[in-house]
């Protein structure tokens, strides 16, 4: 029964004065009134029903987009790992020299330098020819007015004046601004202060002289008998060397000479097979943790755990590439002919039902022990052609930053959290907005109108009380 109606049927009853219980009937209430705000707020929360379903939708899309950037972390460390192993300066590049007598000669090599014993012998080292000027006083004491020339071995003589009001420590300002190749530096000691000339080369080519124009009252004289080139023997052939470093001698070894030795000094050079162990160590690992995370999106057997990236072809498609680049067999061949190497397993690295690895540390270092290039030769093949260009090429597939299945995978889920965003943004302007708006102003009336009801009740409770004194 509508309001009107039941309005009319109490007054035309035989009980319409009791004006209470038409406010009752007409707002459930006994006195009049609307909540205009919990009104509004709950037809618009009604009418938002759209808005929260987009919303549940990026926070899927936003959980999507974290699993996926989380995953191309850790694909994109596995890919750094195949680009290591892939490099020439990379782990299968360094090798160890391990020296009889540190305290004579020490030395690096790089992969270049071919294995086995050198025999050192270090008779002399190379010398730096300096200089040093006569004592005087301090530091701050002037100098004589005097004419000095540093002249080089070869090339052009400097001349440096002063005029009785220069120090010691402008002399060796002045100096050291001229760029002649040399250092000066201010000795003090109990005889006084002194100027030391230091050539910044060792050698015999190192050589200068400084020469003043009164040396009776301040001057320079040669610290010894000037600089000399290094003497030694390397497998029984004599070498002069104008540095304590000393390359070239044998390929990819560096030697550094640190004394004059009493008797033969072994250098003895192999592979730097740690390095290689390392990285390729972290590489199960970084495979591990790739293949785990993906795994972890799909459901187990009983239809539980299954991810935000369960449905996305992308994970799928990265899953297929992770698990077929172990099948990889070498094809390339070695020097003799051969590859001692031919899979993943055969450097003691097998796979576990779940797609994970396990390595056997004692089957790798020993491969790396024994035949480090053949190791090498699996990894990087004949041309940089072997596993690991393999794998990264793989890899490269999803993470090329320009077109790269990541790349477009979260651009799209990026493209369409926007989208959503901007229905929302829609949906508010042109539907939530203008309903609130419209909503407040009926509801408003409403209260309006009911606020009004009592007056009116009591004008008609009136004209019903004249018509019952009429009647009677």
């Amino acid at each position: 029964m509508s309001s009107s109606s039941l309005l009319s049927s109490l007054l035309g009853s035989s009980n319409a004065t009791n004006i209470s219980s038409i406010l009752e009937a007409l707002t459930g209430a006994s006195t009049p009134g609307i909540d205009v705000t919990s009104a509004v707020d709950a037809a618009v929360t009604a009418a938002e029903a759209p808005i929260t379903q987009w919303e549940d939708q990026q926070t899927t899309l936003g959980s999507q987009s974290s699993a996926l950037t989380a995953i191309q972390t850790d694909v994109t460390n596995l890919d750094n790992d195949m680009l290591s192993l892939n490099s020439l300066t990379g782990p299968f590049s360094s090798a160890t020299v391990t020296s009889s007598n540190t305290s004579v000669v020490t030395a690096t090599a790089t992969s270049s330098a071919s294995a086995g014993n050198n025999i050192v012998v270090v008779n002399n080292l190379a010398t730096t020819d300096s200089w040093s000027s006569t004592a005087v006083a301090s530091a701050t004491t002037a100098l004589p007015s005097e004419t000095f020339t540093i002249t080089p071995a070869s090339g052009t003589a400097t001349t440096i004046t002063t005029d009785g009001t220069q120090t010691l420590s402008d002399l060796a300002s002045e100096i050291n601004a001229d760029n002649l190749g040399v250092t000066a530096n201010v000795v003090t000691d109990a005889n006084g202060a002194r100027l030391s000339i230091v050539s910044n080369t060792s050698g015999s080519a190192s050589n200068f002289t400084v020469s003043s124009s009164d040396s009776a009252d301040f001057g320079f004289t040669q610290d010894g008998s000037g600089g000399t080139n290094a003497s030694l023997t390397v497998n029984g052939i004599d070498i002069s060397s104008a540095s304590n470093t000393v390359t070239g001698v044998l390929p990819g070894v560096t030697l550094n000479l640190l004394s004059a030795s009493t008797g033969e000094v072994t250098l003895n050079v192999a592979p730097n097979t740690s390095d290689a162990s390392t990285v390729i160590s972290q590489f199960v690992t970084d495979y591990n943790t790739a293949i785990n995370a993906v795994n972890a999106q799909y459901a187990d057997t009983d239809g539980s755990g299954e991810g935000v990236l369960a449905s996305d072809p992308t994970l799928r498609n990265l899953q297929n590439e992770l698990l077929g680049a172990l099948d990889y067999q070498a094809t390339t061949t070695n020097s003799a002919g051969s590859t001692t190497y031919t899979n993943l397993s055969t450097l003691g690295i097998t796979v576990n039902k779940d797609g994970t690895l396990s390595l056997d540390t004692t089957t790798l270092d020993s491969a790396l022990e024994n035949n480090f290039s053949e190791v090498q030769n699996f990894f990087q093949g004949s041309a940089l052609n072997g596993f690991a260009n393999s794998l990264d090429q793989g890899l490269t597939e999803f993470l090329s930053p320009s077109d790269g299945a990541f790349t477009v995978d979260l651009t799209s889920l990026s493209s369409q959290y926007t989208n959503l965003e901007d229905d929302i943004t829609n949906f508010e302007s042109n539907v939530i907005s203008p309903l609130k708006t419209q909503l407040t102003s009926e509801y408003s009336q409403a209260e309006i109108a009911l606020q009004e009801l009592p007056g009116e009740i009591k004008n008609i409770d009136a004209e019903l009380g004249e018509n019952n004194s009429s009647s009677s």
